[in-house]
């Protein structure tokens, strides 16, 4: 069960294999972009090396990818320092959609050019954070959660408590990101990761800062540098994001991710293409590329972040399509929130993370 970004959760909607069928396998850009440069930026290890390189070899365009490690840090670099000039496309987190769109940074998309946008999911085609699907294309999608070395403490459930509260226990690593931070603090508290109250938020700031102050306490990491120092056995826990950790999980049993039972946040990193891009040729072509059927189905074995690509769920091994901690079943879901826009209440947030680094 594979849920839309909006203010609370929607019913899905039925797959149509006439979706999938429609596919075209090349883009008509990828034989015309001239031998050039394509600027992308996007969050760190987030793409299969070979994937790049293919796009290369078919393009005559060299790829240069910058990385960021949260959703603040990537907005003012796009908003101060002249991003939709700088690059060309930006894969961006759902709930930031809005916020380029609105500042004018990201341009509506020219669908005529991206024939592999038939192959999304049509679930994922008018999502909430972009409701008429005109400045987004779907990237990846996954969660947010506590990667662990084993076994869990006795006794205890994997729980957000493990690492915030008087039950933090462990080393571990606290994530390095305003809203997915927040989110962890709300939803143990009982709030939403929405939450706009100026007393939940009080609360959650003074449960991160009560971590933060823990002994056990590491500091806070982007979700690859969290990932890394349980990995390399230097923290017992860390908040992540879903494929980050699998990747780990997958080369050493000794490792574990799941989404805690209080629940969690649910994303979709989607593709834009800036207003200002100085290869716009390049970037229909890489778009469509990775739309592609065989190349999604490439990109997800790589990232084990879930695909919102249809056609290429259909290439993907079983062990991957039936794990539940790449794709979470019906009961995980209804416990897991998308990121909203919550407007006004984005000052207070942004106190409260001034607030939580500086006490």
């Amino acid at each position: 069960m594979i849920l839309q970004r909006t203010e609370r959760l929607l019913p899905l909607i039925v797959v149509m294999c006439s979706f999938i069928l429609a596919a075209c396998e090349r883009s008509p850009d990828a034989q015309s972009t001239k031998a050039g440069e394509l600027h992308v930026l996007s969050w760190s290890e987030y793409i299969d090396p070979a994937i790049v390189t293919e796009f290369e070899a078919q393009t005559g365009t060299r790829v240069r990818i910058d990385v960021y490690d949260d959703t603040e840090s990537m907005i003012a670099k796009m908003q101060h320092q002249d991003g939709d000039r700088l690059y060309d496309v930006v894969i961006a987190s759902d709930h930031a959609i809005p916020v380029l769109r609105s500042l004018k940074l990201i341009r509506p998309i020219d669908f005529s050019r991206v024939p592999n946008a038939a192959n999304i999911d049509a679930r994922f085609r008018t999502p909430g954070y972009d409701p008429d699907g005109s400045h987004s294309l779907p990237y990846q999608w996954g969660t947010v959660g506590l990667m662990y070395r084993k076994p869990l403490p006795e006794g205890r459930d994997l729980s957000w408590d493990l690492v915030l509260g008087e039950r933090a226990t462990g080393r571990f690593v606290l994530i390095d990101s305003m809203r997915d931070m927040m989110g962890a603090a709300l939803k143990l508290n009982g709030s939403s990761v929405n939450a706009t109250e100026a007393e939940a938020l009080k609360r959650a700031a003074d449960l991160i800062v009560a971590a933060k102050r823990h002994d056990s306490c590491l500091g806070f990491e982007g979700g690859v540098g969290g990932k890394n120092k349980v990995a390399a056995g230097t923290a017992d826990f860390a908040i992540v994001y879903s494929g980050d950790a699998l990747r780990a999980v997958a080369d050493d049993p000794s490792l574990g991710y799941g989404v805690p039972v209080e629940g969690s946040i649910i994303f979709t990193d989607a593709m834009t293409i800036t207003s200002r891009a100085r290869n716009e040729a390049g970037a229909y072509a890489f778009t469509n590329m990775i739309l592609d059927a065989k190349v999604g189905a490439r990109l997800s074995t790589w990232t084990r972040y879930a695909t919102p690509n249809a056609a290429a769920k259909l290439l993907m091994s079983a062990e991957l399509l039936n794990d539940p901690a790449v794709f979470p079943d019906e009961d995980a879901m209804a416990s897991m929130e998308f990121l909203s826009d919550v407007g006004d209440a984005t000052i207070a947030y942004d106190n409260a993370w001034t607030d939580i680094k500086t006490r």
